[in-house]
């Protein structure tokens, strides 16, 4: 099961963050601060997959930007890593290509986007849905109702 799903920029600033399991908020940024530098400290020829605690992470990085997620131990982190890239494209697809520049603009200044393309993948911390045509077809619905 997923933990948790974060997306992270290079200065270490949590710019998504979802937690399937409860974490008091006080620990939150505490877990974020010690998992983000657990990533960012590890050099580009080492494995993705870290031991960390009681769970693994796995982790991405992409331009400026690191997606790390929090798994348990049942969970395949191959799958995890594949629903982290999978996500990426979707973000890349809705976006219709930003630049590596204004990727972290466009989810910060659409968050309830982002939000909705990750509940379409997710569920109470299990992926339930790959299908990026599937996952983008709430928005393209929103954006048409938007437009009109």
């Amino acid at each position: 099961m997923i933990k948790f799903f974060l997306m992270v920029n290079k200065q270490g600033q949590t710019r998504l963050s979802r937690y399937y399991e409860h974490v008091e908020i006080n620990k939150r940024a505490m877990l974020e601060a010690e998992v983000i530098k657990s990533c960012l400290s590890r050099s580009k020829d080492e494995c993705s997959f870290v031991e960390y605690k009681d769970f693994k992470l796995v982790y991405r990085q992409y331009a400026a930007l690191f997606i790390v997620v929090g798994i348990d131990q049942t969970e395949n982190e191959i799958a995890v890593y594949e629903l982290i890239h999978n996500f990426v494209e979707v973000l890349d697809k809705y976006f219709s290509r930003v630049s590596e520049l204004d990727v972290s603009f466009s989810i910060m200044f659409n968050l309830d986007r982002v939000h909705i393309i990750l509940d379409e993948m997710l569920l109470n911390g299990c992926i339930v849905e790959t299908n990026q045509n599937r996952i983008l077809a709430p928005l393209f619905v929103l954006d048409k109702v938007a437009e009109g």
